[in-house]
């Protein structure tokens, strides 16, 4: 089972203006990788989501009023086998309760290997891989969207690369809300542009989830291991914006070691120059 590692897409998607009473049609994909070594026998779950703590760690067990749309999921088939190197779409049905509240609604449709269904010539599959697709939900109705930027950090010495950054930001509305961040970078000597590039435009998109708070991170790479850089941070949330920029020195250790003992011997140096001069003073009786 080494080998039959499975990928399942899309990793999250978006279902706005639900309206109660309605019903609404998704799917998901389960691909089988070419490299498999046998067909693979899956399962489909539906699960709650939540986030606990700034770091958003996923919480796939506990129910609360924004979870309630793991209970409106159908899957058409939950079950079934997925042949090496081909795919199957899954699809699901969403039935919104004439009753639903209005605001956000998470869930995790989660695809695992079925222990019981898969073989090799007869010998259980052993290993158990899950992986899930999210479901960020909008239930029509009256929402409030509540929320700020606490703090919008960027560091101003650094010993290593690459840098990270980082962001706090709130959020007290009843559905989830997106943050963009644009990150620039350049060289404080020469002005070089090293961010945004041909492949990275230095922007990208987080979601805050409803009565929480997120700390953001985002690390920058492709920079000189020891120099002065120009960064800015730019955060748009919630009709706020939010911008930072400063100077950041990367010095590495090593560095910085250096740069010690070079100063300490400089200063023993001196040392020794007047020690040396005052003796010459006190033998020429000066």
């Amino acid at each position: 089972m080494d080998n039959n590692t499975f990928t399942v897409l899309p990793m999250s998607q978006r279902f706005g203006n639900l309206e109660p009473g309605e019903s609404y049609d998704g799917s998901i994909t389960i691909v089988n990788p070419a490299d498999a070594t046998e067909n693979f026998s899956y399962k489909v779950s539906l699960l709650p989501y939540g986030v606990v703590g700034r770091d958003y760690t996923a919480d796939l067990t506990t129910d609360s009023d924004h979870t309630a749309i793991a209970k409106w999921i159908t899957v058409e088939e939950p079950t079934g086998e997925v042949k090496p190197n081909e795919s199957k779409e899954i699809k699901f049905t969403i039935k919104v309760p004439e009753d639903a509240p209005a605001g956000g609604q998470y869930a995790a449709i989660a695809v695992s290997s079925n222990n019981e269904a898969s073989s090799t010539q007869g010998v259980a599959v052993q290993n158990v891989f899950e992986l899930a697709s999210l479901v960020y939900a909008q239930v029509a109705g009256e929402t409030r969207h509540v929320g700020e930027i606490l703090e919008n950090n960027i560091p101003g010495f650094v010993t290593s690369t690459p840098v990270t950054v980082g962001a706090l930001i709130t959020n007290g509305g009843n559905v989830h809300e997106d943050a963009t961040f644009v990150i620039t970078v350049s060289d404080f000597f020469t002005g070089r542009v090293i961010l945004p590039t041909e492949e990275n435009d230095g922007e990208y998109n987080e979601i805050i989830m409803p009565d929480s708070e997120r700390y953001v991170e985002r690390e920058i790479s492709n920079l000189p291991a020891l120099g002065v850089i120009k960064v800015n941070q730019t955060i748009y949330y919630n009709g706020d914006v939010s911008k930072e920029e400063k100077d950041i020195i990367i010095c590495p250790i090593w560095f910085l070691a250096l740069a010690i003992l070079t100063l300490a011997a400089i200063i023993a140096t001196v040392i020794m120059i007047i020690k040396k001069h005052k003796k010459n003073k006190a033998r020429l009786g000066v």
